[in-house]
C-alpha cells in the first residue's frame, strides 16, 4: 500500500516500519527465505495487519519495484530513444546511487530477485524504448538485440561497481 499522506499517521507508521523490516530482510537474506512471520516480528505488528495491506510478500516486493521503476522514469520521460541511450545509461547509474542498499541487492542479485528485476525493466522499457519513434522503425530482432544488449551490459556495469563499493 503506498503511502499517499492522507492516511492516519498510525497506518503510515505501520507501513513505514513494514518497508523497514523488509529492506532489512532483503539485505540479510534471500527473498525465498524470507516469511510474513518474521516480517511483521520485525516490524512489530500482527501478521493479520501485515495481510490487511499486502495479500503477498510478492505483492510488497512489487510494489517497492514499482516505487523504484516510477521515479526512475520521472527522471528519464523525456529521453528519446535510442538517441540518448547515453543519457539513460547515466541517469541509471545516478538514480541507482541514490537509492538503499536493499535496491543494490534487488538489482544486482542473480537469485530469487531477477523475477522482479524483469518486472521493473519491462515496465521501463514498455515506458521508453517502445514509445520511441525510431525504435519502432527497427525490425523486431534488431529492437530485441538492441535492449538485451543494453539489459545486460547495464546490468553487468552495475553489478561491477557495486563490487567496487561505487567507486
Amino acid at each position: 500500500m503506498q503511502i499517499s499522506g492522507f492516511e492516519d499517521l498510525r497506518v503510515q507508521k505501520t507501513i513505514s516500519n513494514i518497508y523497514k523490516a523488509f529492506e532489512e530482510l532483503i539485505l540479510e537474506k534471500d527473498y525465498s527465505k524470507i516469511t510474513v512471520t518474521e516480517l511483521a516480528k520485525r516490524a512489530q505488528i500482527n501478521k493479520k495487519t501485515f495481510y490487511r495491506y499486502y495479500p503477498t510478500l510478492d505483492d510488497l516486493l512489487s510494489e517497492m519495484q514499482a516505487q523504484y521503476s516510477k521515479q526512475y522514469l520521472e527522471i528519464v520521460k523525456d529521453f528519446h530513444y535510442p538517441r540518448d541511450l547515453k543519457k539513460s545509461v547515466r541517469a541509471f547509474f545516478e538514480f541507482s546511487a541514490k537509492q538503499d542498499p536493499a535496491y543494490d541487492k534487488i538489482t544486482v542479485s542473480q537469485g530469487s530477485y531477477s523475477g522482479i528485476r524483469q518486472q521493473m525493466i519491462d515496465q521501463v522499457e514498455k515506458n521508453t524504448w517502445e514509445q520511441s519513434e525510431d525504435f519502432k522503425k527497427l525490425k523486431a530482432w534488431q529492437q530485441k538485440l538492441l535492449l538485451t544488449f543494453i539489459q545486460d551490459v547495464t546490468l553487468a556495469g552495475y553489478r561491477r561497481w557495486i563490487e567496487d563499493n561505487k567507486e
